[in-house]
């Protein structure tokens, strides 16, 4: 685990900001690839998932290794995953870029939303995919995938560090997705970054009504007019932002 755990505090301010601002705020810190590629959510709608990141790391399936009489062991990695995840945390799946057999299925995404994980995220594909999208759980993937994971993947172990669609992710990174995005926040990181985002979005919010009301960006966005700062300390004490 994190020697550097997710105070509720921080977890609530991650939640009320954007994947995007988020990755402005690491871009500053010099942090570009922190981004998870090409993954998307089952259900749009539900709030931003937050959580320690808890990995599993898929191999290349081998044919003599992975019959399905391995899901007998209750030692096999996935199902050790599923019932170890902690509340709390968000599942991230090495699955190799490669969506062409299931990271995971319906029964088991029910299993970690009723344990009171946070998320799960994939950079291949969950079967039961419909039926996942209807669970109050943050589920993301590349595209649905019918095949038992057997097909393609070989479950080798878990928690620890893993690639996740071309990022890396190691155990306890928080891990911040929204509509649009699954963004990896290193654990040391995570009070400040969240700490800038919720100002960053403060302002962000200022900006746009601004905007939407006809003005020019120019001073405006970036700061760079004079005026702009004093009127949004202004703007945030009528907020009460």
């Amino acid at each position: 685990m994190s020697s550097h755990p997710l105070s509720p505090q921080t977890r609530d301010a991650l939640s009320r900001v954007s994947t995007a601002t988020l990755s402005t705020a690491l871009f500053k810190r010099g942090l570009r690839n922190q981004c998870i590629q090409d993954v998307l959510p089952l259900n749009p709608g539900l709030p931003n998932m937050v959580g320690p990141a808890y990995t599993l790391r898929y191999i290349p399936a081998r044919e003599d290794l992975n019959t399905i009489k391995v899901f007998e062991n209750p030692e096999h990695p996935q199902r050790k995953a599923v019932e170890q995840c902690p509340a709390g945390g968000v599942m991230v799946i090495d699955s190799r870029k490669d969506a062409r057999a299931a990271s995971a299925g319906g029964i088991l995404v029910t299993r970690l939303m009723q344990r009171g994980v946070a998320g799960v995220v994939t950079d291949g594909g969950f079967r039961d995919s419909a039926e996942i999208a209807t669970l109050a759980i943050p589920a993301y993937h590349h595209r649905p995938a019918a095949p038992t994971n057997l097909c393609l993947h070989q479950a080798i172990d878990i928690n620890l560090p893993i690639a996740c669609g071309d990022v890396a992710v190691f155990p306890g990174d928080i891990i911040v997705g929204d509509a649009e995005a699954v963004i990896v926040i290193p654990a040391e990181m995570a009070e400040e970054i969240a700490r800038e985002a919720t100002e960053m979005t403060a302002f962000e919010d200022f900006v746009t009504e601004r905007v939407r009301a006809g003005e020019s960006i120019v001073g405006l966005y970036p700061p760079t007019h004079p005026a702009t700062r004093e009127r949004f300390e202004a703007w945030r004490r009528e907020q009460g932002r």
